[in-house]
């Protein structure tokens, strides 16, 4: 499973402009809904919010993985985000988070659910690729950047 699998290209954002958790959620969120990917907005944030209850998705090195899954969805989807400030994000290690990758599964696929959380954090561990993404300025850059990180890790 590669992550341009299941990440909407046209939910992504170079600039995320939210300060916390909540609004860094929201955002990424109404990027999926913009895309078409989801259709209940409100539904989808609280079950996120409900997750991140349960224990921070900030893995640290600056890397959101805000995750959950909702009967709404029929196929694993992703949003992603680069904030330039930073979130607070609650992170295990106390650091901001910059890089996001936002997940709605569907409420039976746990396999996929666990294959795309892997893989997001496989490619994730290379600092080369980290730092890649928080240099990158636009859409197309970060989409050209996971591409290769994607052919490269296979």
């Amino acid at each position: 499973m590669k992550v341009m699998d299941f990440l909407q290209s046209d939910a992504i954002s170079a600039d995320l402009k939210a300060t916390d958790k909540k609004g860094a959620i929201k955002e990424l969120v109404t990027l999926l809904f913009k895309s078409g990917a989801i259709k209940n907005k409100e539904t989808i944030v609280k079950i996120l919010m409900d997750r991140e209850a349960l224990g921070s998705t900030g893995i640290g090195h600056g890397i959101g993985i805000p995750h959950g899954k909702s009967p709404d969805v029929k196929k694993l989807v992703a949003a992603f985000g680069l904030s330039q400030k930073g979130v607070d994000f609650e992170s295990l290690d106390g650091e901001s988070c910059h890089i996001f990758f936002l997940l709605v599964a569907p409420v039976d696929s746990a396999g996929p659910h666990l294959k795309a959380l892997a893989r997001i954090s496989r490619i994730l561990k290379d600092k080369h690729f980290r730092d890649l993404l928080r240099r990158s300025k636009d859409v197309k850059t970060i989409l050209q950047a996971i591409k290769e990180e994607d052919d490269r890790k296979a």
